[in-house]
């Protein structure tokens, strides 16, 4: 017996008790002092209807004073018993009635076994839902896995370190299987996956670089580290932020790409409306989306104004790109590069000299503990440690501090010192990424998102533009469109994605008007977010299967 059982089962009997120590005492005082003798059962029954305040029928009004003075405690006995204790019982009860269990059990095939649940899990499930790839997350957690399931999540209530949990979750018909707890759990869970299947493909997450070996010996055929991850995206984002280099890009078809563009500070874009940057005339490119502040926009207003922190999601030739390039960078920065501060040099930080280093660009490493590969000692949050690392004659200034309250006050101190900084971030919740832009970051990425992304890139070959944005570019058939015109379909309005090339008869036709007519043998090439691309493929009909991973365009994550 629970603990909830034997409170309930210590009340009910302290009711009785009482009930009946009453109704004895309601006898005799009745027999005894009113003169008017009762039975035991109509004592109970006066006892019960003071209890309940249901009346007292032909035994009021009472001739004694002690009598008055029992039934006024007995009334008060049931109004602590029956008005103000029973409902604490009786509650979590009636909840418990009426919750929705999740199963403890799945007969999904061909789906993604998820162990564990974290930020960067949701991430995942959310790329999972949109490519209509089917998914169950196995946890040990009731209360979690039932919040899941009761937000419309495929959860099966299980233990992930024990084989049955596996087999509850039909892993021997699983395409893949993820694990997102601790590394110590982590090497439990990939232990019991091959006692149920040797064969199934297992990707872990590793919180600890070192640990990897390990969990590879355990079974994991591929070990993330987000900390890895997120440094490279970091360096990637700094090193395409101030060169021509174009970074990551999506090629669409021949000399045909999808690229994103940052928008630096002085630039010639900067502080003109869309409208006013005329990017098409003056370079044939099509701006077919834009992050303002993190906030992804499809076909953006043209009256919008776009700032140092915009980047924008273009298509066209290389070249063209190339030029558009040179516009999105300060004039004085275009052939001169300076150096750049990396501020924390735990994993992220050290990731991201690593992959400067690599690249021969110049840096300068400050922490606040010395230690090896730190050249500047100190807080970066105190104006005269920035000044001592250069900060004045840099090109950009990457955060990689642990803690996000530390990061968004060390923008606004960096922000004060140089007004045209380039100011890169690392948050670990999503969340505090609003707060980073408006305390004036240019690029802020969250750990949980650029990680779950990666482990999306892992598992379904996702064609994510880059792992912060997260906008994925989608090749695929849509015969419901055909006969019907661009300007018809209204696709970005109904769907939030946009059309930003056809392939038809071997070439891609790009300069798409209003009154463009889509074909049934037509391959549309659609940009959108994570949700608006579940929305198009239930608009246009598409139930993704495991080979439309492979007719997904080839883009490399940075």
């Amino acid at each position: 017996m629970n603990t909830q059982r034997r409170r309930a089962a210590g009340y009910f009997a302290l009711l009785v008790v009482v009930a009946v120590s009453y109704s004895l005492a309601y006898q005799w005082g009745m027999a005894h002092l009113e003169g008017r003798p009762v039975t035991f059962i109509h004592a109970l029954e006066v006892t019960v209807q003071s209890f309940t305040s249901t009346g007292y029928g032909e035994d009021a009004p009472w001739a004694t004073a002690p009598m008055h003075v029992l039934v006024i405690v007995m009334q008060l006995t049931g109004l602590v018993l029956l008005v103000l204790t029973l409902p604490l019982f009786v509650a979590p009860w009636v909840e418990r009635r009426l919750e929705v269990n999740p199963p403890t059990s799945a007969d999904a095939a061909d789906h993604v076994v998820v162990a564990g649940f974290s930020a960067r899990g949701e991430t995942l499930v959310d790329e999972l839902d949109a490519a209509g790839v089917p998914y169950v997350v196995l946890l040990d957690d009731r209360e979690t896995a039932r919040d899941l399931y009761t937000d419309g999540r495929s959860v099966v209530v299980g233990d992930p370190e024990t084989a049955d949990g596996f087999e509850a979750a039909n892993v021997a018909s699983a395409r893949s299987v993820v694990l997102d707890d601790s590394d110590e759990r982590n090497a439990m869970m990939a232990l019991s996956v091959r006692a149920v299947d040797d064969d199934v493909r297992i990707v872990s997450f590793a919180e600890d670089r070192d640990v990897a070996t390990y969990l590879e010996y355990a079974g994991a055929d591929e070990v993330l580290s987000p900390n890895d991850i997120l440094g490279h995206s970091l360096a990637d984002k700094v090193t395409s932020a101030v060169s021509t280099d174009l970074g990551g890009t999506v090629d669409i078809g021949e000399d045909f790409v999808v690229a994103e563009m940052p928008i630096q500070a002085d630039s010639d874009l900067d502080g003109v409306t869309l409208a006013e940057s005329a990017i098409r005339e003056r370079t044939g490119v099509h701006v077919i989306g834009a992050w303002f502040e993190g906030e992804f926009a499809g076909s953006p207003d043209p009256d919008r104004v776009i700032h140092r922190n915009t980047i924008l999601l273009v298509a066209g030739p290389e070249d063209a790109l190339r030029e558009l390039k040179e516009l999105t960078l300060a004039e004085h920065r275009v052939h001169t590069r300076g150096p750049v501060v990396v501020a924390g040099h735990g994993e992220v930080g050290s990731t991201v000299r690593a992959v400067l280093d690599g690249q021969g660009v110049e840096n300068t490493v400050v922490d606040i503990e010395d230690k090896q590969g730190v050249d500047v000692v100190g807080d970066v949050s105190d104006p005269s440690v920035l000044s001592e690392a250069g900060v004045a004659d840099a090109t950009a200034l990457v955060l990689a501090l642990g803690d996000d309250t530390t990061t968004v006050f060390s923008t606004l101190v960096a922000r004060e010192e140089v007004e045209e900084l380039d100011v890169v971030a690392r948050v670990d919740e999503a969340d505090s990424a609003s707060k980073l832009y408006a305390a004036g970051a240019d690029y802020v990425l969250a750990l949980a998102t650029v990680s779950g992304r990666m482990l999306a890139d892992t598992i379904l070959g996702e064609n994510v533009m880059s792992l912060d944005t997260g906008v994925t570019i989608v090749r695929t058939a849509a015969p419901r469109l055909a006969g019907r015109t661009l300007a018809g379909a209204d696709v970005r309005r109904r769907t939030g994605c946009t059309v930003i090339a056809v392939e038809r008869d071997g070439a891609v036709r790009a300069d798409l008007d209003p009154d463009f007519e889509f074909r049934r043998d037509d391959t549309l090439v659609v940009a959108g977010d994570d949700e608006s691309v579940a929305t198009f493929n239930e608009f246009v009909g598409n139930e993704t299967t495991p080979a439309d991973a492979d007719a997904r365009s080839g883009a490399s994550a940075p």
